[in-house]
This record gives C-alpha cells, structure tokens and sequence, in this order.
C-alpha cells in the first residue's frame, strides 16, 4: 500500500514490519536497525546477500555517538555542510548495532536523509533505521514510490510516498582515517564537494570490492533488465548494427536517425550533471519496457557528479 500515513508507518516499523522510506537519493527499504529479525526481513525481502552491509539512518548528527565512536573532527567537518544530505559516514561501530546490519563487521555507515518526510519520522521513533535501496538486489534502485510497489509490492505492507527523489543516485559514502578520506563510493556529494571542506584531497577513491566494508561496492549492480555497454555510441552502434539497440546519451539525441536505434533518451538536454544524475536510474527502469536487445550508454563528463553516473553505468554493465 502506498501511503502518506507518517503515525502508520512508525507503528509498522515498531512492530518489527518493513517500510519503504523516501529519501533524497533513492527510496530506501527501511526496518528497526536494533531488532535483528527485522533486519533479516530486508535481506529476505530484498535477496540481499547477508556479506553486504546495509546503511543506517537517524534524523541528527548528535546521535550519531549512541551507534558509533567518532575519532576524528573530519566527521563533524563534513557532517556540519553536508548533513542531512547525501553523504554517509563509516564509523567503529558501538556494540548497540547488530552483526547483521554490518556483515560482521566492526564499522557502520551511518547517515541523515535529506527529506522531511523521513527526518520527521525517524524523530517519532526511539531507534535508527536501516534502509538500503526499496529493490530487488543488483537491480536499478527506485526513485519513486511506483517504482517499489512495482518491484516490492507484495513483500511490503506499506510504502511511504514522498514524491520523485531529488537527488536520483545514493550518497557518497567516506571513511576517515588518521585525518585523511577514503571515499569507498561516489554518489550525490562530488570528491571535489569534500576537498573543498577538509581543504586537501582524499587520500583515495576506492568503489568496488569483492568483499565490501560499505554498501554498494559490489561491480555489479544496477541491472535494468537487459545487456548495458557503455563507451563511444556511434562505434557501439556500428559493433551492434543488426540488433534493436537503446541509447542513453548525456546531452543530446542525434543518435535517433540510426537505423537500428528503438529508443533514445537523454539524460540532461541541458548538460546539468544534477539533472542527469536524478533522471539516471528512472531512464535506466524505462529502458526495462523497451522492445530492444542491448542499451548503449554514454559517459557523462569525468568530473563532479558525473563520476557516480559513470560508476553506475560501469555497474549496471559488468557481467
């Protein structure tokens, strides 16, 4: 059920149940982060593997100490201009937060979503929540509520509509260590955002493991339903020329004249890297409809924002 009930959706998560949540990323799939059964219900709702750790969300930056030990004023740097807002934050984790919402391991993401619906939400209740993207495991994430009941719906009592996401990609996740950022995945906040506020580079951009410490760090991921290459359009299209072919172009859609092209949309007319980086994951879900064999994406600037785009598409191909 899709809904705007606040009071409802805070009594469903205090009974353990799960909910979907806005946020200004994505739509989050969201359960009481201190109640282990709850936790495994998103894992199991979700055929989320258990080695991939979940983020946790709570409505201030002062509570952030009751879930995890902070060690460095980076932390507060960042949170003071970034929060609430697209960025999580990997912390020591207190003994508080549940093995299962970390994969075991001795640190937890912690952030504080950027919308009101939520905000308000998270300060009726007397726990944090862990919310992951509302979407089944290595598919496209949701940025409206349509999009979890169409993929969710039936595994789900009650989704909380909070409109279209602003921000359309998931946060930037940093972990701080001895004064110097890591930035383990790149999202709604750009590496230069974060030089601007610690006032040196990070010491390192590392987005994708095998065995991942934070979420979304697996390669492959985002899959919209059907074969992704990204690259040079006209060459791939050359490559691919007797198959029905979608393109995701950047800025333009001078691509639509070729023969074998079906469908073509374009991520920004304007080259916005914000308007391209809400619309990506809802353009990638419509290619799901589309009668074609294989999408043709095309890279987005390699700068701010447009290196998450480049991360998701990179994901949403890999075999």
């Amino acid at each position: 059920m899709i809904g705007s009930d606040q009071k409802y959706a805070a009594e469903l998560l205090m009974q353990g149940e799960l909910v979907a949540i806005p946020t200004e990323t994505v739509y989050g799939l969201a359960a009481n982060a201190l109640n282990e059964d709850a936790v495994i219900n998103i894992f199991e709702a979700k055929q989320r593997p258990k080695f991939d750790p979940l983020i946790v969300h709570t409505h201030d930056v002062s509570e952030f100490e009751k879930f995890a030990i902070i060690e460095s004023d980076l932390v507060y740097q960042l949170a003071e201009r970034f929060c609430p807002g697209p960025i999580t934050f990997i912390l020591p984790k207190r003994d508080i937060i549940p093995d299962i919402v970390t994969s075991g391991h001795e640190t937890v993401g912690l952030r504080i979503p950027n919308h009101q619906l939520t905000l308000d939400l998270l300060k009726r209740l007397s726990f944090p929540l862990a919310a992951p993207s509302a979407n089944p495991f290595g598919f496209t994430s949701p940025t409206t509520a349509l999009h979890v009941q169409n993929q969710l719906g039936e595994k789900i009592p009650y989704i909380l509509d909070g409109g279209k996401c602003e921000v359309g990609i998931e946060s930037t996740i940093v972990k701080v260590v001895d004064d110097e950022v890591e930035v383990l995945r790149l999202g709604g906040i750009s590496v230069e955002e974060i030089e601007s506020v610690i006032g040196k580079r990070v010491k390192r951009v590392k987005t994708s493991s095998s065995n991942p410490t934070a979420p979304g760090m697996l390669s492959s991921h985002y899959n919209p339903g059907v074969k992704v290459e990204v690259g040079d359009i006209e060459k791939l299209l050359s490559e691919h020329r007797n198959q029905k072919v979608g393109i995701l172009a950047f800025d333009n859609n001078r691509y639509e004249s070729f023969e074998n092209v079906t469908e073509v949309k374009v991520l920004s007319p304007t080259g916005s890297l914000s308007d391209a980086t809400q619309n990506l994951f809802s353009y990638l879900r419509d290619f799901q409809k589309s009668n074609i064999e294989i999408l043709i994406a095309e890279p987005a600037p390699a700068k701010g924002l447009g290196l998450a785009i480049n991360d998701r598409l990179k994901r949403a191909a890999a075999k």
